[in-house]
């Protein structure tokens, strides 16, 4: 890893949440388009952001705190690891360390709807580790390596030999985004249920560190779109802002379903396009 992907990675931090919240302002803009309402200015996520940190301290119980703080610098860690070109089973296992705290965070609370946030937060990384797993192996049998900058520097599209991964990775990016039908921890949306699930219990400061840790993932997961595209940074881009247009649309043409049939939809995905492309693969 030389000097340039070390500044890669360093650069996550400053840049991460500030391409993240642009994004996010930007969703929002476009889903407002999509119910007919003009809605927030697209600088709004930051906004939200400032005053969640400017209001006062104030937790039931303190441990929370650390559990949140412990997701974000651990989503952080993950971002400088991917865009720094290490090795991507070890950013999937610290993604998913990660996700471990906030669901600690959430049961420290005695909310009882914050215990059952963290109840399908568990079923959603059920969900989608998998699948995840799988789309770093294929990578793998395909270039050689788990490293991001070796994947990226791969001569041919990933795409074109693992178009069944990179549908079933798409299908589980709306679990990780949390867009409907699969935003069984916590919503968005105000009209899917009166309280937040996950974060029922998170507010001021820790609520703010949360969606920061959101900004920083959300880039993070994008950027796992732009791999399958390697050595063509414009169709990479081009793909992302694609597959990301088809999040937004699908979270406001759906509503959320049971956690059953996610689980199982999730799992029949990977095994069916992830699995068999594998396979695939393996004998030809």
């Amino acid at each position: 890893m030389d000097y340039l992907h070390i500044l890669f990675g360093l650069s996550f931090i400053l840049y991460g949440p500030v391409i993240g919240g642009l994004i996010a302002g930007l969703d929002r803009k476009l889903t407002a388009r999509m119910q007919g309402r003009v809605g927030p200015p697209v600088l709004q996520p930051f906004y939200d952001i400032i005053k969640l940190f400017g209001k006062e301290k104030i937790a039931v119980i303190y441990s929370e705190n650390f559990w949140v703080i412990s997701y974000l610098v651990f989503i952080i860690i993950t971002g400088m690891l991917f865009f720094a070109g290490g090795d991507l089973l070890l950013v999937i296992f610290a993604l998913t360390l990660a996700h471990v705290f906030l669901i600690l965070g959430a049961f420290s609370s005695s909310s009882p709807y914050a215990h059952i946030g963290a109840e399908r937060e568990l079923i959603q990384l059920m969900a989608v580790e998998p699948m995840i797993i799988l789309a770093a192996v294929g990578m793998y049998q395909v270039t050689g390596s788990f490293f991001v900058t070796e994947i990226l520097a791969y001569p041919g599209l990933l795409i074109l030999i693992l178009p069944g991964v990179f549908v079933g990775f798409v299908y589980v990016l709306t679990f990780k985004l949390r867009k409907s039908p699969f935003d069984l921890a916590t919503s968005h949306h105000a009209h899917q249920e009166l309280v937040k699930g996950l974060t029922t219990e998170f507010a001021g400061p820790t609520l703010g560190f949360y969606e920061l840790a959101h900004l920083y993932e959300t880039m993070m997961l994008l950027g796992f779109i732009y791999l399958f595209f390697g050595m063509m940074p414009l169709m990479g881009i081009l793909a992302v802002i694609i597959v990301y247009f088809i999040e937004i649309f699908i979270d406001n043409a759906t509503t959320r379903i049971p956690w059953q049939p996610a689980l199982i939809t999730a799992w029949v995905v990977t095994l069916i396009l992830g699995g068999l492309n594998l396979v695939a693969l393996y004998l030809l």
